[in-house]
């Protein structure tokens, strides 16, 4: 399966004795872990509350528990 490209990443690994296999781990890891910060980071600007949102206010509960509330306080 392949992932569309978020953009091309310059990676220079300066070692000597370094096989293949261990650059495409290393690339693996450091791309993986690239893609699960762009995730989060787009999950948070989506999860973000507007100023809009923060005032808007709840409807406010009714005083009384019911009708006739009222009608039978006596004292």
């Amino acid at each position: 399966m392949t992932q569309p490209e978020r953009g091309a990443i310059d990676l220079r690994i300066v070692s000597p004795g370094i096989t293949p296999e261990e650059v495409a781990a290393v690339t693996a890891v450091i791309q993986g872990s690239l893609d699960e910060l762009a995730d989060d980071m787009a999950v948070d600007a989506a999860a973000r509350v507007s100023g809009w949102q923060r005032s808007q206010r709840a409807i406010r509960t009714p005083l009384s528990p019911g009708p006739g509330m009222w009608r039978n306080f006596s004292g």
